[in-house]
């Protein structure tokens, strides 16, 4: 049975069970406009909820405190080391990024 027939079928059941009744946000969109909403924002949203944080977004703002320590830098090899460190971020992402693409192609 694919992945997404399992939610289904789970979410149906904790609603005949009536789990899912008055639950806070309920009637409101699962995520806000500036963080997505694909499957993807709300599993980031729920596991941020629960206190688990994916390494994509630490690298994400590792990324945005990188940029903003190098617009601060004026000197050439400051700035070359401070590039290459901002590469290095960058790199990681991608790999994370395509890790969960790769893992979500697999489970559909």
């Amino acid at each position: 049975m694919k992945l997404d027939k399992i939610a289904e079928q789970q979410i149906r059941q904790a609603q005949l069970r009536g789990e899912l009744d008055n639950l806070a946000g309920a009637g409101k969109p699962l995520c806000a406009q500036e963080t997505g909403c694909g499957p993807e924002a709300v599993g980031f949203k729920i596991m941020a909820g629960a206190g688990a944080v994916p390494e994509e977004v630490k690298l994400r703002k590792e990324v945005e405190a990188q940029r903003a320590v190098l617009q601060q830098l004026v000197d050439p090899q400051e700035r070359k080391a401070a590039l290459a460190k901002l590469a290095d971020i960058e790199m990681r992402l991608a790999i994370q990024e395509e890790a969960r693409r790769n893992l979500n192609r697999n489970l559909s």
